[in-house]
């Protein structure tokens, strides 16, 4: 069964709490984080998630935080697990 528009707002508006928590975990903030209004309002399968704008220090953290997840030394290491929980980042 397809999801109505309200349950896929709902849906992007879940992920968008998650990922600004997931972020904060990691001293990443993202000021304007967001549901794109457009694509809200449209008709796409799913509305899309604006990550908006930050300052360079906040770029920064965000790019020391990926790198450690998903960089090399995270697998080279066998200590890095992305997301879904897998060991190996195989579906990258």
């Amino acid at each position: 069964m397809a999801l109505t528009a309200e349950e896929r707002v709902r849906a992007t508006e879940d992920a968008v709490e998650q990922l600004r928590e997931g972020l904060a975990r990691v001293g990443v903030v993202l000021p304007s984080l967001r549901i794109d209004p457009l694509t809200c309002a449209g008709h796409v399968l799913y509305p899309l998630v604006d990550l908006g704008r930050c300052n360079l220090d906040m770029a920064l953290r965000l790019v020391a935080v990926l790198a450690k997840t998903y960089g090399p030394e995270a697998d080279a290491s066998g200590g890095g697990t992305c997301a879904c929980g897998c060991a190996g980042h195989q579906h990258v």
